[in-house]
């Protein structure tokens, strides 16, 4: 492949006729076609030429899940933004607006300055990740640590059952699987091979036709409707099942470090069935920690892409909030959230908050939700911020609402789900559950 000479660019970007790696380009995107402000993370030699054949870039006011692979001809240098080439503020995912506000690239509106603790409430409520450097010095090690082995996503699609999903992120799998464009995992075990041909080889030899463990929870939801469960796996006996399942969900989760030490967490694993319980297909699962010191109900939770926008994600999170009430804990899931689960646990939070307020009036206090929800006061103010329903008077949060205004955002809420067509509801009188003695 030929050399493209690069034009425009600072001369720091480019090192002999290609960009290096942090430069900022600008990159035409494969999932939109438009032309956004990017960084190159990686580079692609043709090693019979030199030349390079695509970029491996993170799109700047994108989540790193869309990081991708570009050819060298769709990367071009970016000069100063007002000789862009002609790519728009909506093209780029965001541009300066003029005065003193930005847009994200949630398409919210933020001030351009912030003190340090109204950025931090900002990134919160509007699901922004905070930058390295706001981080405690510890965790700015670990998460550039983080970052340095995980830049670039190693398995690009994986075939589960029925379903082929685009990965997300970097996931650690051994040796030659790690480099293999596509996986094929079993839906039952979650073993992972590199061929189709030994997935149907292994499917015949599979005994497993739902997860291992214990069923804790079983809904039938009608005819012509799947029948959902529960498993309750303990990790310290199930510790392969664990160990791939984790590896799997590391593809869909940026941030999940638990991938071999399972033995000290519990999994709650939730299916789907078809076929009258002959065969449960996973939809997702939480972990939470066996003995957790800060009460912790949840450490992580997924939902499979191919059964997203389904409400699986808020009957997860009732699952977990059943059992912590069960052990008379105000629970509360384990920090950092991603972006996506910081999405699903405030909208979750504040259903529930808007339903408690409109059967009771409104006359609340925090705490009295607290008591009556057994949520965690900080994550229903922080409910109560998103919706702008709560003021801070004298050293305390004051929920500052109307019947009228709960009632619109119960109608937002209502409207949403429809729209999803998602109105699962997590029944408590299904679990067949009792915590273990302490």
């Amino acid at each position: 492949m030929a050399m493209k000479e690069i034009d425009g660019g600072d001369a720091e970007d480019v090192d002999g006729g290609r960009f290096r790696v942090g430069a900022n380009v600008w990159a035409t995107a494969s999932f939109d076609g438009k032309s956004r402000r990017a960084e190159i993370v990686d580079a692609s030699i043709d090693e019979s030429t030199g030349g390079v054949t695509s970029y491996y870039v993170h799109y700047c006011e994108l989540n790193k899940r869309c990081d991708e692979w570009v050819e060298a001809g769709r990367v071009r240098a970016r000069a100063e933004d007002g000789r862009n080439g002609g790519a728009s503020a909506s093209a780029s995912g965001g541009e300066l607006l003029g005065g003193d506000e930005k847009i994200s690239g949630e398409g919210v509106v933020a001030p351009k300055t912030l003190t340090r603790n109204s950025k931090r409430r900002y990134n919160e409520i509007h699901n922004v990740d905070a930058p390295v450097e706001d981080l405690p010095p510890l965790d700015q090690v670990y998460e550039r640590m983080h970052e340095e082995r995980t830049k670039v996503k190693n398995v690009h699609s994986v075939e589960i059952g029925r379903h082929e999903m685009d990965t997300w992120y970097y996931s650690p799998y051994p040796d030659d699987f790690g480099k293999c464009s596509k996986l094929y995992l079993c839906q039952y075990c979650f073993k992972y091979m590199r061929k189709a041909k030994t997935l149907m080889k292994h499917r015949d030899e599979c005994e497993l036709k739902h997860p291992p463990g214990k069923r804790v929870y079983r809904h039938p939801q009608g005819k012509e409707k799947p029948v959902l469960s529960f498993w309750e796996i303990d990790g310290a006996h199930f510790k392969m099942y664990c160990q791939n399942l984790c590896l799997m969900a590391k593809l869909f989760l940026d941030h999940k470090t638990l991938y071999f030490d399972v033995e000290p967490f519990m999994f709650y694993v939730l299916t789907e069935s078809t076929d009258g319980d002959k065969t449960h297909d996973v939809v997702g699962y939480f972990s939470k920690e066996k003995v957790s010191v800060d009460e912790y109900n949840l450490s992580c939770i997924l939902t499979l892409p191919a059964y997203q926008r389904k409400g699986y994600g808020s009957f997860l999170i009732s699952m977990s909030y059943e059992l912590s009430r069960r052990q008379g804990i105000y629970g509360t899931p384990e920090r950092p959230l991603s972006d996506l689960g910081q999405v699903s646990y405030r909208s979750y939070w504040s259903r529930f908050v808007l339903d408690a307020l409109h059967k009771n009036r409104g006359n609340l206090s925090v705490k009295d939700l607290s008591t009556m929800l057994m949520f965690r006061e900080a994550d229903i103010v922080s409910a109560l911020q998103s919706l702008n329903l709560v003021k801070y008077w004298k050293g305390q949060h004051i929920i500052s609402s109307s019947p009228k205004i709960v009632e619109e955002h119960l109608r937002s809420f209502e409207k949403k789900s429809a729209i999803a067509g998602s109105h699962l509801e997590f029944n408590p009188e299904f679990l067949k559950w009792t915590p273990p003695k302490r």
